[in-house]
């Protein structure tokens, strides 16, 4: 017979997280990337929560942490393979520091230099007008800004 007066409360009790890798595995496969360890490890950092900005170092770090193996090489790699196949959108702030967005919709950039940090600014926030003719046989895809800001003194 079961003593339910001296049962936990299931309702108190840990419940395994889902994992979200085969999601992810056919997100990488739709994509046309092979779901490779490492590439299923840096997108379960990448794409767990909310929209973010990071940089290969800070994913490289979080990898670590994560006890996920894998050089700075390849998560650079993995970044640009991501970027290629649309999952990621680059945020050039200069010719040697990107960061990496997961909201890959249309919209523009904060750039906080004091923090190295990136902010999203709505796409309706600013109006692009006049733009140049493309070169001959080109056409315009995409219009990123950055709006470089720091703190007043």
């Amino acid at each position: 017979m079961i003593d339910k007066d001296h049962m936990p409360d299931r309702s108190l009790m840990p419940r395994p997280v889902p994992s979200r890798r085969p999601c992810l595995t056919a997100v990488l496969r739709m994509a046309g990337l092979r779901p490779t360890r490492q590439r299923v490890a840096l997108a379960e950092l990448l794409f767990a929560g909310q929209h973010r900005h990071v940089s290969a170092e800070q994913l490289h770090d979080e990898a670590a942490a994560a006890r996920v193996n894998v050089s700075l090489a390849t998560i650079y790699n993995s970044l640009h393979q991501f970027r290629e196949a649309g999952l990621l959108r680059e945020v050039a702030i200069d010719a040697s520091r990107s960061y990496f967005d997961t909201d890959t919709s249309d919209h523009h950039h904060f750039y906080i230099e004091d923090e190295q940090r990136v902010v999203d600014i709505p796409a309706s926030s600013i109006v692009i007008q006049n733009l140049p003719e493309p070169p001959r046989g080109m056409s315009i895809t995409h219009v990123d800004v950055v709006v470089r800001v720091k703190k007043a003194r």
